[in-house]
């Protein structure tokens, strides 16, 4: 049977979902925790102390839900917070940064990396940062693109509005010869067709949803911490605002039906079920 504990999963709102459907294709014995931040959205755009806050508390919920293992499903609590947020917990924390790097360092031939995410995401540097130290020798790319995510969530993936944003977007990357995109947005999935429509076949497309959850299926066989049985699974989907939306809009990224969504006060939850001494760290946004 192995470790029945769930996978929790945390996200600023919707986007993690993508990691979810990926979590659903490669493990599909886990069970899995969500937890949508979505009185917070959008993280990118918060300074790095209250990002590193917020992902301290969306951790401590997931604690509480008796989770085995942590996936910070947004680029940008894994850009600036998640070596300090590491350090605070004991049960693995990973995040979506490594596992695309890896990739794309993997899968460049000609040293040139493109990296599409928030503004957040793109002005933490954090993928120059990282794709440096796995080869000094690639030269990286990146550009914001803050329109992809309201694309995404209205369902505009196909159509020539879409299209319309991509070239614009994409063109800068396109002209410094890449022949490697890391999507850095747990959105722009999503979007991978219209973006490969603009960026022609030879540009290679790095999933970061889709490389996080072969490591987390590669962390968890090394940890023993498989659930090998055949009972049903359980998935459950945790919002700190507006459940329905997120559940028209989250059925349509995971292409399947959520069920309940339930909406949660973050801090109350924190309260119900942290010692006196986290729950005030929690509060005050330390990392303890």
């Amino acid at each position: 049977m192995g470790d029945t504990r769930p996978i929790g999963v945390f996200d600023s709102g919707i986007g993690g979902l993508t990691v979810v459907h990926e979590l659903l294709k490669q493990l599909p014995h886990e069970n899995i925790v969500y937890f949508g931040d979505t009185a917070r959205v959008p993280y990118g755009s918060k300074s790095p102390d209250v990002v590193k806050k917020y992902g301290l508390q969306d951790i401590l919920f997931l604690l509480g839900q008796n989770v085995k293992v942590v996936i910070a499903a947004c680029h940008t609590v894994s850009s600036v917070a998640l070596d300090e947020l590491n350090k605070v917990f004991h049960l693995p924390i990973l995040g979506v940064v490594e596992p695309g790097v890896a990739a794309a360092a993997e899968a460049t031939k000609n040293k040139r990396v493109g990296i599409i995410g928030t503004r957040g995401t793109v002005g933490s540097g954090t993928y120059e940062k990282k794709l440096a130290e796995k080869d000094p020798a690639i030269t990286v790319f990146p550009q914001a693109c803050p329109l992809f995510v309201p694309l995404a969530e209205e369902g505009w993936l196909d159509n020539q509005v879409a299209e319309d944003v991509a070239r614009i977007y994409l063109e800068p990357v396109r002209r410094n010869n890449i022949d490697t995109l890391i999507l850095g947005c747990t959105h722009y999935p999503l979007l991978k067709d219209v973006i490969r429509k603009v960026l022609g076949p030879d540009v290679t497309i790095i999933d970061s949803a889709e490389e996080t959850a072969k490591l987390v299926a590669k962390r968890l066989r090394i940890l023993k911490m498989e659930h090998n049985g055949i009972e049903k699974t359980k998935h459950r989907f945790f919002v700190s605002d507006i459940p329905l939306q997120f559940r028209e809009i989250g059925e349509r990224f995971l292409g399947r039906n959520l069920g309940n969504v339930t909406r949660v006060d973050i801090l109350d939850e924190i309260s119900r079920t942290a010692s006196d001494a986290v729950r005030e760290a929690a509060e005050a946004g330390k990392v303890i």
